[in-house]
């Protein structure tokens, strides 16, 4: 087998069952939007699109259109909606390409009108609605109005229509607020024969059942990550997925430092005592946020190691004074489990004082993904 420096395991069988308790979670009327941009999470975009054509998805949602070829160059026949808004120069594009935009203006929806027009062909487009993420949708009370105008356009089909929360896992107070928003809205206009009606992202799965509506756009959950959240999750919702990434490294020189000695660029760690410290074969060049200075662990031999000094562009420095038999080449866990213990996302992303979905999209391309079960390619 072909080893690495440094690189990323991912277990297809576990992004597989995700998906499956995902579908369970919502039943089989709802349609799974499988949010697979930033590289599907860090996780390599092609691999995972193929898997999940395999395993259920129905729609895609990315953030590009680069993303959108990719998975075109996989399977042609699954939908994609570009979650974020198609620049001028893109419109035609995704119309040819039949990539469903995010609309929020009357502009937008007479842009693609025209290439649509251009092009002889019709431009399924989503509506989003703003209730209070401020990025991007028309606000709810512009919306009907601005529904009428874009169904009255030549070559535009409004094919889905939706909002999103903003702090769904911290504060249930706002996030029913955004919800009386948005069924207030339903009510005024046509979408019952809507294809695509959704809001629920991966916390909203958790917390807001009764907007499941009839689509629902996972992300961090189909990769086995837990959103962090300050509303409480129930345990056995914990049981029910697992994460599929594991990151690795190793340790590349093992020696002796004396009390007084300083470690790394600024010299912000100095020992306070004699002490076996460990280089390993990882460090922001790779991902491994130098936020994770002198505060982040990682597994040796089973055991947590702390990081030491700042973390470098391709090397960090770690504490192995209580492993007495650690050497050159032992493998280190930075994110995933070793023995009987774990470091998660979460875990290093608390440590860096940042979320989840940075610490996995931050992983860079030169971390090779080693993919693991019967579906790997």
């Amino acid at each position: 087998m072909k080893q690495y420096r440094c690189w990323a395991e991912i277990d297809l069988e576990a992004l597989r069952e995700n998906l499956a308790w995902i579908r369970h979670r919502v039943g089989p009327a709802v349609k799974i939007m499988t949010v697979v941009k930033a590289d599907a999470y860090g996780h390599g975009l092609k691999q995972i699109a193929a898997l999940l054509m395999q395993s259920g998805t129905d729609v895609f949602g990315i953030a590009n259109l680069t993303e959108a070829q990719s998975i075109r160059a996989v399977g042609r026949g699954w939908p994609i909606l570009m979650l974020g808004a198609c620049l001028p120069f893109e419109v035609e594009t995704a119309v040819r390409e039949d990539v469903m935009p995010t609309i929020s203006t009357l502009e937008e929806a007479e842009q693609f009108s025209q290439a649509a027009a251009r092009l002889g062909k019709v431009a399924r487009v989503h509506l989003k609605v703003d209730t209070g993420m401020g990025r991007l949708g028309v606000e709810p009370k512009d919306a009907p109005a601005l529904w009428k105008r874009i169904s009255a356009l030549p070559g535009i089909k409004i094919a889905g229509l939706y909002t999103h929360y903003s702090s769904v896992e911290d504060d249930p107070t706002f996030s029913r607020a955004q919800k009386r928003q948005f069924h207030r809205l339903l009510k005024l206009v046509p979408h019952d024969s809507l294809e695509y009606l959704h809001a629920n992202n991966s916390g909203a799965l958790l917390f807001e059942r009764d907007t499941h509506f009839n689509t629902v756009r996972p992300g961090l959950l189909v990769y086995g990550v837990l959103p962090p959240a300050n509303r409480r999750i129930q345990s056995e919702l914990q049981d029910h997925v697992r994460p599929t990434l594991t990151w690795k490294c190793h340790v590349s020189l093992v020696k002796t430092i004396s009390r007084g000695a300083a470690l790394s660029y600024g010299r912000t760690f100095v020992a306070r005592r004699s002490m076996r410290v460990a280089t390993l074969t990882a460090g922001y060049g790779d991902g491994y946020l130098r936020a994770a200075s002198n505060r982040a662990r990682v597994l040796i031999a089973g055991e947590f190691c702390r990081v030491l000094g700042r973390v470098t562009m391709d090397q960090m420095i770690v504490d192995v004074s209580h492993l007495p038999n650690v050497k050159s080449g032992d493998e280190v866990v930075l994110v995933g489990a070793q023995s009987n213990r774990t470091i998660t996302a979460n875990h290093l992303a608390q440590w860096c004082r940042t979320i989840p979905w940075e610490i996995l999209t931050a992983i860079t391309a030169r971390v090779p993904r080693v993919y693991r079960g019967s579906q790997a390619a």
